[in-house]
C-alpha cells in the first residue's frame, strides 16, 4: 500500500493542463470536453464540471420520429443527455478506457453500451439488428455515426484494432465487440451444442463475422448482458 502526503497526492491528481480542443483526455479513463455550445454524452456519463453547464435528458421527438420509434421498440435503445452552455466537462462509464475519434466524413458503427459522447456535427442513427431477436438478451442496437467532429469510445482495457480483408474475415463475440468500419455489415451464427454448455460459453453460442473490407475494434473485457 502506497501513502501520500497530502501534498503529494494533490500533486499526483490534479487537474491537468489540456488542450482547447473540444475533447480531450485527464487521463485514459475521463474524458474533458471543453465546452462552447452543445455536445451530446451517455446518460450519467457526467462526473464533474467548471463553469456554466445545463444538463437535458434527450427528449421523445429530439432527433425524428423514426429514432423515437427505434428505442421505444426495445429497451436496448441507448439514452443520451445533451450538455449546453460554456466550461469543462468531465465525462466517464464505470472507469473504462476512453478513446477520441476524429471521424473525418468516415462511418463507424459503435456498441451502444460503449458510445461515451460526440460532437454535435456527427450525424447518428440507431442500427437495428433484427436477426439477434431472441438470440441474446443484448447487443440489438448499435449507433452509426458519420460526418465530421469527434466521437469519443469506451473499452474495458485496451482495443484491439482487427483487419477485415476479402480473403480473411473476422469472428468475433457480440459482448467484446465495440465498433466497425461502415462499409461492413456483420452476420450472425449460432453454433449450439454438447460444447456450448461447458465452461462459461460467453462466445461460443453465438458469433459475429464480418467480411469485405474495414476494422473491427474488440476489447478484452465483456458488457454484462
Amino acid at each position: 500500500m502506497t501513502t501520500y502526503s497530502v501534498d503529494e497526492f494533490l500533486s499526483r491528481t490534479k487537474q491537468q493542463i489540456t488542450s482547447t480542443d473540444s475533447f480531450a483526455l485527464q487521463s485514459e479513463r475521463i474524458l474533458e470536453v471543453n465546452l462552447d455550445g452543445e455536445i451530446w454524452s451517455k446518460m450519467g456519463s457526467m462526473i464533474s464540471y467548471q463553469g456554466t453547464i445545463r444538463f437535458e435528458r434527450e427528449r421523445i421527438l429530439e432527433h425524428g420520429l423514426g429514432r423515437a420509434f427505434k428505442k421505444s421498440f426495445t429497451s436496448e435503445g441507448q439514452e443520451l443527455m445533451k450538455a449546453t452552455g460554456n466550461g469543462r466537462l468531465f465525462l466517464a462509464d464505470q472507469g473504462k478506457r476512453i478513446t477520441i475519434l476524429e471521424l473525418g466524413n468516415q462511418q463507424i458503427t459503435v456498441n451502444g453500451n460503449d458510445l461515451l459522447a460526440f460532437e454535435p456535427t456527427v450525424e447518428w442513427d440507431i442500427e437495428m439488428m433484427r436477426k439477434m431477436a431472441g438470440l441474446m438478451s443484448g447487443g440489438l442496437f448499435n449507433v452509426t455515426l458519420n460526418g465530421r467532429g469527434k466521437v469519443a469510445i469506451t473499452t474495458y482495457f485496451e482495443p484491439l484494432t482487427l483487419e477485415v480483408t476479402p480473403d480473411q474475415p473476422v469472428h468475433t463475440d457480440p459482448t467484446a465487440t465495440v465498433a466497425w468500419s461502415g462499409d461492413l455489415k456483420p452476420e450472425f451464427h449460432t453454433d449450439i451444442s454438447y460444447r456450448t454448455f461447458l465452461g462459461k460459453g460467453s462466445g461460443e453460442s453465438i458469433q459475429m463475422k464480418f467480411t469485405g473490407s474495414g476494422f473491427v475494434i474488440v476489447q478484452p473485457g465483456f458488457e454484462v448482458e
